[in-house]
């Protein structure tokens, strides 16, 4: 029976969190590493909009939304706080770190106030961090990737930043295991390449 194919970028935050449900529930799939400026011709035809990633199931259905992958791949049912959370990284939290990290993509954009923005999400998620219980590892894993995205874009501010609680859980998150499996690096895939199982804890 052949294998569910992923199409996934290595860096990019959305196709991380999809691979992190993965490896969680060692859901074995085939993943093809995608550079994005060459974009394979199948992936194209399974999903036009381009984006990653995408999930081809065993019976030919396609899951193009990350999280859509990761409730498919955990049977993971969103509480509402989950989905709270949820729209607010993606959303209000996704919107202001992008014009904080590409600035020259946008019109009258200021660095300085899109992470300000930014920051206000980060505070709130620290009190709740900060709060118990503690949030679900599938919450945890649909956050941290933004939230690595944008501690990396100027690591030495962020680190000197009050959020004490998300400082502690995103370097928990970086150094776990899994995400190291996550993380693992791939060459870019061509038609006829052998298969790539993943998750391999080698």
């Amino acid at each position: 029976m052949a294998l569910p194919i992923l199409y996934s970028f290595r860096r990019c935050p959305y196709a991380m969190r999809a691979r992190m449900s993965i490896v969680r529930s060692e859901f074995q799939v085939e993943l093809r590493e995608v550079v994005l400026r060459d974009r394979p011709e199948h992936m194209m035809e399974i999903s036009p909009k381009g984006t990653v990633p995408v999930l081809l199931l065993a019976d030919g259905t396609v899951i193009e939304e990350s999280l859509e992958i990761m409730q498919h791949v955990l049977d993971w049912t969103l509480s509402e706080e989950e989905q709270h959370w949820i729209s607010l990284n993606d959303d209000e939290f996704k919107f202001h770190l992008d014009r904080y990290k590409y600035p020259n993509r946008y019109e009258d954009v200021d660095e300085v106030e899109q992470r300000t923005a930014a920051s206000a999400y980060l505070m709130d998620l620290d009190e709740r961090l900060a709060s118990e219980p503690a949030i679900s590892e599938a919450l945890s894993d649909a956050l941290f990737p933004f939230v690595r995205q944008f501690a990396n874009h100027d690591r030495e501010w962020f680190d000197a930043q009050p959020w004490n609680h998300v400082l502690a859980w995103l370097t928990g998150n970086l150094e776990s295991e899994a995400f190291k499996v996550c993380m693992k690096k791939h060459k870019q895939w061509f038609e006829g390449d052998q298969v790539v199982w993943f998750p391999r804890h080698d």
